[in-house]
């Protein structure tokens, strides 16, 4: 047993951001984590966007009716698992009070600085590292095959322009000059230029790779190993993963989905439910388009990397459940060949299908920030869609937190324990 540190338990997208800035201020950090990101972690398989352009949370306005609707759907983006489970039940009530114009409207400027914030640091991060997992600067098409749905989309766009973001209605000639070699069947589209896309599993593989490269240490964690953290008064004092034991510094709480076990063995209670989400990459596509796009009444995410070409989607609530949903996959290629006529349901029928777990509040925005409980502990979690776009603004904020700096972003809302006394 020796001084570790920082020791992350937890070493996705936003564990491994975390040790990066970290170990650039030249802290000693060790990552505990079930999967090496060549393994695919929860990040990897996803829509592989940076979204600036995403400033209103889950919990807002009419989502709870849209989410009834959506759930009679066997095909549709959202489905809960009835349950008597009571803290989906609890973090249940909590989303339906959060659903508001009021919950929008604190959470939007936040989410504006942070995604913005941590575009920059996509860009810094390409140019340093000659961009081996292909950010592509391009921006974001939001399309609208019906006439209701593009209205709802310049509302928004109208919305987003006031909040400072840049935003362009486009008809549907105008998106076949941005798209000439991509048949759609749109009605229109908004454009959201700063928004971006890359390759998360190269992403991924470069940010582990730079924590090793920088004296970070990254131990893979088996399932059968249990990781437990011993406290006295207000520190946490030891780690303990296996025959491991790691006194540290400072401990970051970075598990995704399963965080909030982790944070229960210290007497935390972290309200968060596990969100499934799944994808299905095209290896030789048909078709390949130049910007990623959102297929908006199908709430399904379309990335073009490199040669190959995703489609990602779906909202299920129904805990760790580790099984696929077909009818769920079929509602995806469904929406493409509404969207894409030269898409057919046979292109995909050799797709590998990959699903994982989005950590998400009930208000819609993360927790991130020091325990109020141990001074020595941080969380970051419950970024639930914008995991990977937020991942690295996150590191950059931990790494301030744990060096007792001002992150310089008014982080006052995201307080890990904010729901933890009502």
């Amino acid at each position: 047993m020796n001084n570790s540190g920082l020791v992350i338990i937890g070493g996705g997208v936003i564990g491994l951001s975390s040790a990066l800035y970290c170990l650039r201020r030249g802290m000693a950090v060790t990552v505990l984590s079930r999967e090496l990101a060549a393994d695919g972690s929860c990040a990897s398989g996803s829509a592989g966007m940076v979204v600036p352009s995403h400033v209103v949370p889950l919990a807002a306005p009419g989502m709870v009716q849209t989410a009834m609707r959506m759930a009679f759907n066997r095909k549709g983006p959202f489905s809960i698992r009835p349950s008597i489970d009571p803290d989906l039940i609890r973090w249940g009530l909590k989303f339906i009070r959060h659903c508001s114009a009021a919950n929008v409207s604190r959470a939007m400027p936040l989410l504006r600085d942070l995604n913005l914030a941590s575009r920059n640091c996509f860009v810094e991060f390409a140019n340093e590292s000659g961009n081996p997992f292909g950010l592509v600067q391009k921006g974001l098409l939001m399309l609208c095959r019906t006439t209701k749905g593009w209205e709802h989309e310049k509302d928004f766009a109208r919305v987003a322009a006031q909040a400072g973001l840049e935003a362009q209605v486009l008809s549907s000639t105008e998106i076949e000059s941005m798209e000439p070699d991509f048949d759609m069947d749109v009605e229109g589209a908004v454009y959201f230029p700063q928004d971006c896309h890359l390759n998360p599993a190269v992403f991924l593989q470069r940010l582990e790779s730079e924590v090793r490269e920088l004296g970070g240490i990254v131990h893979r964690v088996p399932e059968s190993v249990e990781v437990q953290c011993t406290a006295e008064a207000d520190r946490v004092v030891l780690v303990h993963c296996g025959e491991r034991t790691f006194e540290p510094d400072q401990v970051l709480l970075a598990c995704g989905s399963r965080t909030a076990m982790q944070a229960a063995k210290l007497g935390i209670d972290l309200l968060l439910q596990p969100g499934k989400g799944y994808s299905l990459t095209l290896m030789k596509p048909v078709q390949l388009p130049r910007h990623c796009a959102i297929l908006t009444e199908a709430r399904v995410a379309v990335t073009p990397m490199g040669s190959t070409l995703r489609f990602a989607g779906t909202m299920q609530f129904e805990g760790h459940r580790e099984a696929i949903d077909r009818s769920r996959l079929q509602g995806i290629v469904e929406s493409a060949g509404r969207y894409f006529p030269a898409f057919k349901a046979g292109h995909f029928d050799f797709c590998r299908p990959w699903y994982g777990f989005r950590p998400c509040t009930p208000d819609g925005l993360p927790y991130l920030g020091r325990s109020q409980r141990y001074s020595n502990l941080m969380i970051a979690t419950g970024h639930a869609m914008m995991g990977l776009s937020l991942a690295p603004i996150t590191g950059k904020i931990i790494a301030s937190l744990a060096h007792d700096e001002d992150p310089g972003i008014d982080i006052g809302l995201l307080a890990p324990e904010r729901f933890s006394a009502n």
